[in-house]
């Protein structure tokens, strides 16, 4: 159990009913606890909410209710229930994704041109880099496995050079 897993072996130990088995985490013996009233059906949930392909599909089940929503839902149009870009609404300045909404709710009505004029670096860098980790996370987490991409430093200091470059140039040019 030192990495975080869950062995489901029982660990038994004395507590206040003289004697708890504790299976998989879930203490058996009580409704609270599982045992006969579903304990089983925890572990299971645990197992699955663990799992490394836990994670990848449900942002990728998040992100395809929010493309749903998004898809019906105008941003160029005033009066839309979408969130304000915080840094916008605080400083009146685009920041370097200021666009994105506007920019995949163009992309998935087809219209590219639209797309590239709400946030160019975004659309020509982000989404190819976005797109690939994702596909990455999602294939890694199907086969069993985690991923932990590690950018190291040199592109680490280059995306956030690339991302300031592009927030200050942005509203500098207009």
């Amino acid at each position: 159990m030192a990495d975080g897993g869950m062995a489901g072996s029982g660990v038994t130990g004395s507590g206040a009913a003289g004697g708890s088995t504790v299976t998989g985490g879930a203490v058996g013996g009580g409704p609270a606890g599982g045992g006969a009233d579903g304990g089983g059906m925890r572990t299971v949930l645990r197992k699955a909410a663990s799992h490394p392909a836990a994670a990848p599909l449900s942002v990728l089940a998040a992100g395809a209710a929010g493309a749903v929503h998004l898809y019906g839902t105008n941003p160029h149009e005033a009066g839309q229930w979408l969130l304000r870009c915080p840094f916008n609404w605080l400083t009146g300045l685009d920041c370097p994704t200021c666009g994105a909404t506007r920019m995949v709710y163009d992309l998935m009505h087809g219209d590219v041109a639209a797309a590239f004029h709400d946030n160019a670096a975004l659309l020509v860098l982000g989404v190819p880099a976005g797109l690939f980790l994702g596909w990455r996370w999602v294939r890694e987490g199907l086969r069993g496995r985690r991923y932990r991409p590690s950018p190291g430093r040199v592109l680490t200091a280059v995306a956030l050079t690339l991302t300031a470059l592009w927030g200050i140039g942005r509203n500098l040019v207009g």
